[in-house]
């Protein structure tokens, strides 16, 4: 059998060993460490003014920390974007909290402010308290956040923006994971760098940074012995792990050029076949990492359906993957409010992310184009 070709595999340099062993000289390899100011140091850098990062165990429990840094309780609403993965919408039930789902729009594929305001009005006609928004930047691609701010702004609701698919691409000029009250990051096996699991919460001040990781290390007080007057969590990334992600952050440019110039290389062998059509920016505005090359695929010209090509590419041991079930179509959601149209239902059912990761060779590029080709 054929080698397989991940969808999109972890991609290491080489340099994480050094901060990896470093942290085993020292002893450093509790929650606790040099590694992890650098890993926020060195994420801050790139951020820009005004990002104070937190090292955390995933972006979920960023999501989780970020809720209960705005207040939410049970009983409450968030608004949460409908096209993602479900860890965007779980610490909303850690909370005791209801999520309210969102439908997208057909440009960013991300969340409809259209729609977030007609949501916002009939929940607040309804007597509910809806405490956040939580708006996703899917496979990389920004959404469209000066709309989205704007209504937030206006109902005076915060946005946490999950930006677990999208660190390095950017909005008007502006970092994704920057733009909202709160922002967050995954750094998992598969995402544009990672620290083997990991995540990390943006914060805009000092004091949120500082409290947060007061409730990331269990929320323990300032005393000799072990007391608590609030309820924590151990959700603080290891020093072992930020070291990782040290190392990863020095190669983090190399692995967004190479997926942009995978990108690129898509866009160029699609545009000789009618039926398939590539999730690519709306304008200049938006400037996606291209975490995820997605295609949506019109039976009636192409001839074959998403699943026909899935199949095929899985006979030539190809990894792709549909497009994210919608949450409001997810049986664990089954209950909860939403407000759609048919813009994520129709990806769901014609969506395909194709290999895309900054390590993909050009062999395996063009394994990946004559398997497209032997199908048609």
């Amino acid at each position: 059998m054929k080698e397989k070709i991940w969808l999109s595999p972890p991609h290491l340099s080489g340099l994480e060993l050094g901060y990896i062993q470093s942290a085993l000289d020292s002893n450093w390899v509790a929650p606790e460490g040099p590694n992890i100011h650098l890993f926020e140091q060195k994420l801050e850098s790139y951020l820009g003014d005004n990002s104070y990062c937190v090292a955390l165990q995933s972006g979920t429990s960023a999501i989780h920390l970020a809720l209960i840094m705005l207040g939410v309780k049970r009983g409450d609403e968030v608004l949460c974007q409908s096209f993602t993965f479900s860890a965007s919408a779980n610490p909303i039930v850690y909370q005791g909290a209801i999520p309210v789902f969102i439908d997208s729009e057909p440009d960013s594929w991300n969340m409809c402010p259209d729609l977030l305001e007609e949501a916002i009005n009939d929940r607040i006609s309804k007597g509910k308290t809806i405490k956040a928004i939580i708006v996703v930047h899917l496979y990389g691609m920004p959404a469209k956040m000066d709309e989205i701010s704007a209504i937030a702004l206006k109902y005076n609701i915060p946005v946490i923006e999950d930006a677990a698919e999208a660190l390095g691409s950017t909005y008007k000029g502006r970092m994704c994971g920057t733009l909202g009250d709160l922002g967050i990051l995954s750094f998992n096996g598969n995402k544009i760098i990672t620290t083997s699991g990991g995540g990390a919460l943006i914060c805009k001040t000092k004091k949120e940074k500082e409290y947060s990781t007061f409730l990331s290390t269990q929320a323990r007080d300032s005393a000799p012995h072990f007391q608590h007057s609030e309820i924590g969590y151990n959700y603080r990334m290891s020093n072992i792990s930020a070291g990782i992600g040290c190392g990863q952050m020095e190669v983090l440019k190399d692995h967004i050029t190479a997926r942009r110039q995978l990108n690129q290389l898509y866009r160029e062998f699609f545009s000789t076949l009618e039926g398939i059509q590539i999730f690519s920016e709306p304008d200049s505005n938006y400037y996606s990492n291209h975490w995820l090359t997605a295609i949506v695929i019109d039976e009636q010209k192409l001839g074959f359906s998403r699943e026909d090509v899935r199949l095929h590419l899985e006979k030539e041991n190809i990894e792709s993957r549909p497009l994210w079930k919608p949450m409001h179509l997810q049986p664990v959601f089954s209950d909860a409010p939403y407000y759609v149209g048919q813009v994520a239902e129709n990806l769901f059912i014609k969506g395909l992310c194709l290999p895309s990761g900054s390590n993909l060779s050009s062999d395996d590029f063009l394994r990946i184009k004559e398997s497209f080709l032997s199908l048609f």
